[in-house]
């Protein structure tokens, strides 16, 4: 069930009445009344996805007790590979497996060998990604003693479950909030308010922004062919948007849900379109992977703390990494792969850090940053290498008539210089006392906010794109 259907909405004001009116005595009710909503919630989708949710919980949450007692360093190296490789596996077998195989066939076939497993034809648990690393993580942690083992399964299944960030993240770390689940605060209005903030600016960016964005967008990509140079060139430079409206509106309605339930999480998106490197704008998108990358794949690599060439290979080996998690397909490695370049080239020429203070020198920095994101957006939204290439080949065709569905952007126009007056206002001013901080004004902005939602959105129940990751 996904954050802006109707149903959801419906249904999630029972749900906050029913946690809130258990006594903060009751606890263990409160987590299982949580654990039973998020694997209800998560059975809407396919009763089946929630064995695996299960089992991956089960497996890191025993694994981790395991190696917790008292035992040789070589049983306890030896366990966790088990634990690591059987916690992961479902994420293997369902996301990668039909990947590597045809590959494999292919290659064999190309030297004229003729063999091929079964394919699987099974949907991919929703969420898998994201609660797969979210549970390796937790058992690194245990396993290199950097947070106590959790001995209670109930409070482990919700650190796991929490339906906000089940299905997109962001992926939290046991440090931060296991404690929350443990001891759940006193309701808190002034928590609350902000989490209706968050909400209204989530539902704004998706409903209003990102699905608005992709009619348009859409339509483009899957059928280029049909359009205009100049129409493929806008659809690249929308989808920047999209997929930052739709993600970050995704994010922002997570942490707004948590903090009505009194626990807060990690927000995932710090105006990431304001970088004025690749370097930075990985600090600010997709904050809670990026962390989870560094952690658990970087500095074990070896980090910085090696040889300048060494350093550069754990840079692109990480973001192949990141690639292959967003996706069992080849552009999602190109994608990855051309950020790790990016990022390596950054470090080689000393660019990863913005050194002065010149406005006219931040501007080049931030539109150059926006300008090389934007190009391996491509990769990402498109099903293939070859489509990737056709549809650059197609921008320089010379067919610059006017973009066709012209009417889909119209409201676009009065919508997306919110967002990015918003992501300004955020960077540059919100620690400043203007006008517009008065409350009467604040409510008229949520007001409006709320009304352009509503009347010019597009109210389908659209489908967030990292929920398919």
């Amino acid at each position: 069930m996904i954050f802006n259907s109707f149903l959801f909405w419906l249904i999630f004001p029972i749900i906050f009445c029913f946690f809130w009116a258990i006594p903060s005595r009751f606890k263990t009710t409160k987590k299982w009344f949580l654990i039973c909503v998020s694997y209800c919630l998560y059975i809407n989708w396919k009763p089946a996805f929630s064995l695996a949710l299960l089992f991956t919980t089960l497996t890191t949450f025993y694994g981790a007790k395991f190696i917790s007692r008292k035992r040789t360093q070589k049983i306890r190296k030896k366990a966790a590979v088990i634990t690591v490789i059987l916690g992961s596996s479902l994420l293997f077998i369902f996301k990668y497996y039909n990947f590597i195989n045809k590959n494999i066939s292919d290659l064999l076939s190309f030297i004229g060998i003729r063999f091929e497993l079964p394919g699987l034809n099974y949907a991919i648990p929703i969420g898998i990604s994201f609660f797969t690393f979210q549970a390796i993580g937790y058992f690194i942690d245990v396993y290199l003693k950097r947070v106590e083992v959790e001995k209670s399964l109930s409070n482990y299944m919700l650190f796991i479950s929490f339906f906000p960030q089940l299905m997109s993240g962001p992926i939290s770390k046991a440090s931060e909030l296991l404690p929350q689940i443990k001891d759940f605060k006193p309701f808190n209005e002034r928590q609350a308010v902000e989490g209706l903030r968050f909400i209204l600016w989530g539902m704004f960016f998706k409903v209003a922004i990102a699905d608005r964005l992709g009619l348009f967008v859409d339509a483009n990509f899957v059928h280029f062919d049909n359009f205009s140079s100049l129409s493929a060139i806008l659809a690249i430079f929308l989808y920047s948007f999209q997929i930052y409206a739709d993600f970050a509106g995704y994010s922002f309605m997570a942490v707004g849900i948590s903090k009505l339930l009194g626990i807060d999480i990690i927000n995932n998106f710090n105006q990431p379109y304001l970088s004025f490197s690749v370097t930075d704008f990985w600090r600010r998108w997709h904050i809670s992977l990026s962390r989870w990358l560094r952690d658990y794949i970087y500095i074990p690599l070896g980090g910085s703390r090696c040889s300048p060439i060494r350093n550069y290979i754990n840079i692109i080996i990480t973001f192949l990494v990141s690639g292959i998690w967003h996706g069992a397909n080849w552009t999602f490695i190109v994608w990855g792969f051309l950020h790790g370049i990016f990022l390596t080239l950054e470090k080689l020429f000393n660019l990863q850090k913005l050194n002065s203070n010149n406005i006219f020198i931040k501007v080049i920095r931030i539109t150059f940053t926006f300008l090389l994101v934007t190009v391996t957006w491509v990769f990402f939204r498109m099903p293939s290498i070859s489509d990737t290439l056709k549809i650059f080949n197609h921008i320089f065709e010379g067919h610059y008539d006017l973009p066709l569905l012209m009417d889909h952007l119209f409201y676009i126009k009065y919508m997306l210089p919110i967002l990015i007056l918003r992501d300004f206002y955020v960077e540059f001013f919100s620690s400043k006392q203007y006008w517009w901080n008065n409350r009467v004004t604040r409510w008229v902005l949520y007001f409006a906010i709320f009304s352009l939602t509503i009347c010019l959105g597009v109210l389908d129940n659209g489908q967030f794109i990292y929920i398919s990751f």
